[in-house]
């Protein structure tokens, strides 16, 4: 396995082989038989570009010699950070076949992000789009590779100026040594709970299991046409099953801009869409944009809601505004997925947050003690399991903290498991806010904020919000006079601080209440900003 990660111990291996979790089967390999038994069935559907399984299988074998000639080879990193697009795909797969490891941004990274990420992975490329929601990543890019020495090659989706245009990666197919079943296929980011985001490093084989796991729970087929609707690079959008899911089962994986009810719907009319996948905030929008867009949506068989709990009274409109049936989706790109099933009763699909799709994901609910608590009992959860890691990336201190000895992972979660093995979601333990299914690691931003001029003390809490779920709110006590929030959020994005994780509201205060052992109380804190006056608040987005 790649220097810098946790190997399952032998015995797990041979259990997880032994049960049929892991198959030997490697990512790339994955598209290749489904072109061989369909070559024409249509896979990919971007805008106005249609491909087969079979072009699509081609292109990747193209872009692969292509990136060989460059000289990406085996195990090494390559930063990717492009937007819903077509060629994300060919991309991936192609980095799948040579055995080079894919390391999945977020279009919203900025500058702070980038750079860690390149950093960490030791990254020798880095794939981006020319410009992508007027901002101009080239910029970027340029940035990164002043900072960065591994970085070698800046790839581009576009108008490449000085870098190298994505399309001219391009050779004869060869053929090539592969990566084994039990290399890493791919570095997923963590919600990135304490400070920068930590990388998740994905096998082959678990992660062939996770896809074709998840595939079965929801039906996929070849008749499947699935709408991207969130962020490719996203755990749940692209493997849960998402659009490896889909090609997988033999469907056609269609791609999405961005996700308004204005560009979704009409895919959905146009491509006769059957399953897409969304976070909360963005539920409640596509329901209360059902009776305004005027929309043909009785193809839609299937809406997946995940990244964040939703609310009951939102998951019970969904059939009747939608016309489609609801699946609950929690989990984790550190592995263990929790699916409500096609035919629970309503009450579970409304109520709980799914059940493991593996017979052999442990999991356990503890106490603050480690103890295992009883059903219906709300305690932390714990996993482990055959798509489930044993640690971070290059995290050796984390990881002592992070999973225990026995190699469970400390989710963070707090849950409650009903008598039938469904969980039902309850919050948090580790101090991250989820804003709208993107983690906002509380820390990270503290310690920006603390280097501000105009800061003696920052606690950052999140507060309820009924379309995001929380919001973030920045408690300061000021040196001198107080800063306003644009003033803040200009100085975290001056430090490339990802728009996504800015306040959204700054209060400003004397003091903060205490813990007994003298600690801030983010609790009461959260409590008592709730309920502050105005003129304490300085400014509200």
């Amino acid at each position: 396995m790649l220097s810098g990660c946790v190997d399952w111990p032998d015995e797990f291996v041979a259990r997880y082989r032994e049960a049929g979790y892991w198959r030997g089967e490697c990512l790339g390999e994955m598209l290749r038989a489904r072109a061989r038994a369909a070559p024409t069935r249509l896979a990919v559907v971007d805008g106005a570009r249609r491909w087969t399984y079979q072009e699509l299988d081609e292109r990747a074998d193209r872009m692969a010699a292509g990136l060989r000639r460059l000289g990406i080879a085996k195990e090494q990193r390559v930063l990717v950070q492009l937007p819903n697009i077509a060629e994300f795909l060919p991309l991936c797969f192609a980095l799948f076949r040579i055995g080079a490891i894919p390391v999945l941004a977020l279009p919203a990274h900025r500058e702070t992000e980038i750079v860690h990420l390149a950093e960490l992975s030791q990254s020798v490329a880095y794939v981006i789009a020319d410009v992508h929601v007027g901002f101009d990543h080239r910029a970027l890019a340029r940035a990164v590779c002043k900072k960065v020495a591994s970085l070698r090659h800046v790839l581009v989706v576009g108008d490449a100026q000085e870098f190298v245009s994505l399309s001219e990666v391009d050779a004869l197919a060869e053929d090539m040594d592969g990566p084994a079943p039990r290399d890493v296929a791919l570095l997923l980011l963590s919600g990135g709970t304490t400070g920068a985001p930590k990388l998740i490093p994905r096998t082959h084989d678990d992660y062939v299991c996770n896809v074709r796991l998840s595939a079965e729970v929801t039906g996929l087929n070849e008749s499947t046409r699935y709408l991207v609707s969130l962020p490719i690079a996203h755990n749940f959008a692209l493997g849960c099953p998402g659009a490896l899911g889909t090609l997988h089962a033999g469907g056609t994986v269609v791609f999405c801009k961005d996700p308004s009810p204005e560009t979704a719907f009409r895919l959905i009319e146009k491509e006769k869409i059957t399953v897409t996948a969304l976070i909360p905030p963005l539920v409640v929008l596509w329901l209360e944009a059902a009776e305004w867009v005027q929309a043909d949506l009785s193809s839609l068989q299937w809406l997946q809601a995940g990244g964040a709990r939703l609310k009951a009274e939102t998951a019970a409109r969904v059939r009747p505004v939608l016309g489609c049936g609801l699946q609950q989706v929690y989990g984790m790109a550190e592995g263990l997925l929790n699916f409500t099933r096609l035919d629970d009763p309503e009450s579970m699909v409304i109520n709980t947050q799914g059940r493991p799709v593996a017979a052999d994901d442990e999991v356990r609910i503890v106490d603050a003690s480690d103890v295992e608590v009883a059903d219906g009992e709300i305690g932390e959860l714990q996993v482990r399991g055959p798509y489930t890691i044993r640690g971070y990336y290059r995290a050796d201190d984390y990881n002592r903290r992070a999973f225990t000895a026995d190699g469970f992972y400390r989710s963070g979660d707090l849950v409650r498991r009903l008598p039938s093995g469904h969980l039902v979601v309850e919050g948090r333990s580790k101090d991250v806010i989820n804003r709208g299914g993107e983690k906002v690691p509380v820390e990270e931003i503290e310690n920006y904020l603390m280097a501000h001029p105009a800061v003696r003390d920052v606690a950052i809490v999140g507060i309820p919000d009924p379309t995001m779920g929380e919001r973030t709110c920045a408690c300061i006590i000021p040196r001198g006079k107080a800063p306003a929030l644009a003033e803040v959020n200009a100085y975290l994005s001056r430090l490339g601080v990802a728009a996504f994780k800015l306040p959204d509201r700054l209060v400003v205060l004397e003091s903060f209440p205490q813990t007994s052992v003298g600690k801030v109380n983010k609790r009461a804190l959260a409590k008592q900003v709730c309920g502050a006056p105005p003129a304490m608040i300085t400014e509200v987005s």
